[in-house]
């Protein structure tokens, strides 16, 4: 029913609009109609072209390979995690990816070009490009408080220069801070600690924070420890922005079968797990932090994101944007365009819109929700089969579609032209 649509057409004029991508005539008024998504959000008061962006690690040491990221469809670019001197990281080899593709290690050591890289404003330009439509932010992990703190200092001394355009900061809770000590998101005494140290700082003194600061997570396994870590973050919710969960899933091991050895040579083979492996404890992970952090405080998802309906999965647990790293590392940036393409996919089935349609609405278990799962399993099932047997019959009909669209569009220009009359 055309009154049905949110957009009609009057005599000669196409709508497109977000309903079933069908055409209906009535009187020779014609509804070409389009399913339209949006999938870009507000992060930290930061605006992000889509809602999937990529993780601070794989593919983000350079300008050079960052420029590829900000050409991608990723929401924005986030730069590898700083120190305040550049440093080449563990021996190789220290990453490692199942044959299979589930899982991932890595024991990296965070090799970077030093702080001064990444805030520098040729790293930016050659990054970004002249007229960027795109936030740049950047990521820091000191090897100590004191590293951190001067890092953060540096940053807004450059951007009060005016001279660069840094749209927020990430600070690492998911590593070791201080030899011989947990990593700092597992020592809560040390983490409040960092933390008052951070709110501290000139930058963050004001009425208002110079930058929106974000924190990133480790995995957390047992309730009282998300409920300590959450209870640290919102007694500091004048400065953090937002909490990225997860980082990597640490003191993995995996082992070459044929040599008898870790596949990893750094620290006895020891590293960090990631990839589809982690994906459902970073999903408990993003859905009780979005329950316990203040409304304030934004939740981005990450860990073991490689399709649009993982991103979607995180949206649906609360996470206003998600990160992707292993899949980026594995697939290189067209998996941002490929991600975003599925999840516009997906919303357009469900009938949603725009990203806060579905944003932290998991909804309870129930009887009634099993029953629609089994039923659109079984409809999945058949059409996959119908399918098989006839590919070559779908193709047709999708070019005959197009071939008619394409049609009613001509007659109607010639019409509008006075070529021809309808």
């Amino acid at each position: 029913n055309p009154s049905d649509l949110p957009l009609t057409a009057v005599k000669d004029t196409i709508a497109i609009t977000s309903r079933k991508g069908v055409i209906t005539t009535t009187n020779y008024q014609y509804y070409l109609i389009i399913i339209m998504v949006d999938i870009s959000v507000t992060l930290a008061g930061v605006p992000l072209t889509s809602c999937v962006y990529n993780a601070s690690g794989p593919r983000t040491g350079s300008s050079a390979a960052m420029s590829k990221i900000a050409k991608s469809a990723s929401g924005g670019v986030l730069a590898k995690s700083a120190t305040i001197a550049s440093q080449k990281g563990n021996d190789l080899p220290r990453t490692w990816h199942e044959d299979n593709g589930k899982a991932s290690l890595n024991s990296e050591g965070l090799p970077n070009s030093g702080i001064d890289y990444y805030i520098d404003p040729k790293t930016i330009s050659e990054t970004m490009g002249e007229s960027p439509t795109k936030p740049y932010m950047v990521s820091i992990s000191g090897k100590n408080i004191a590293d951190n703190l001067q890092m953060l200092q540096k940053i807004s001394s450059t951007i009060e220069s005016g001279s660069v355009n840094i749209a927020a900061v990430e600070l690492n809770l998911a590593c070791p801070n201080i030899v011989g000590k947990p990593t700092i998101g597992y020592d809560f005494e040390q983490m409040e600690d960092v933390m008052k140290q951070v709110a501290s700082l000139p930058c963050f003194s004001g009425s208002k924070p110079l930058f929106p600061l974000g924190v990133k997570m480790p995995p957390y396994f047992d309730r009282p420890h998300f409920e300590m870590a959450a209870a640290i973050l919102n007694k500091y919710k004048h400065i953090v922005s937002y909490a990225a969960s997860i980082n990597t899933i640490g003191n993995a091991l995996a082992i070459d079968y044929h040599a008898e050895m870790p596949v990893i040579r750094a620290k006895g083979g020891f590293a960090g797990l990631s990839g589809p492996a982690v994906k459902y404890t970073a999903l408990a992970n993003v859905k009780q932090m979005r329950e316990l952090l203040d409304n304030s405080i934004d939740v981005v998802g990450a860990g073991g994101v490689q399709t649009g309906r993982d991103a979607f999965e995180m949206i649906l647990c609360g996470a206003t944007a998600v990160q992707v790293g292993t899949c980026h590392w594995t697939e290189g940036p067209g998996c941002f365009d490929r991600i975003c393409d599925e999840l516009k996919a997906i919303m357009k089935d469900k009938g949603y819109n725009n990203v806060k349609d579905f944003k932290g609405k998991l909804k309870d278990w129930s009887k009634e929700g099993v029953a629609l799962s089994r039923q659109m399993k079984m409809k999945s099932k058949k059409s996959d089969t119908s399918g098989d047997v006839q590919p070559k019959a779908t193709n047709n009909n999708s070019t005959l579609i197009i071939a008619i669209l394409f049609a009613i569009i001509a007659v109607l220009l010639a019409d509008k032209l006075n070529i021809v009359s309808l």
